[in-house]
């Protein structure tokens, strides 16, 4: 699934994503730091992967694994 990020704090690595349904969902650091990114930007799009419970393991590029 695919999102744009909503909200970045470079200093805890956490914020949230709006999908692509609207739906808001919060990522936690560690999902973030599965990334391999230093730096998140605002209106920047992301892929999205999730645990089963909806909560986000890891955020990376479109077409970057």
């Amino acid at each position: 699934m695919q999102g744009t990020v909503a909200t970045f704090d470079p200093d805890t690595h956490a914020g949230t994503l709006l999908l692509d349904d609207g739906t808001e969902l919060p990522f936690p650091p560690e999902s973030f730091g599965r990334s391999g990114l230093r730096l998140l930007r605002l209106g920047q799009r992301v892929d999205v992967r999730t645990s089963a419970d909806g909560t986000v393991t890891r955020i990376g590029l479109p077409g970057i694994e």
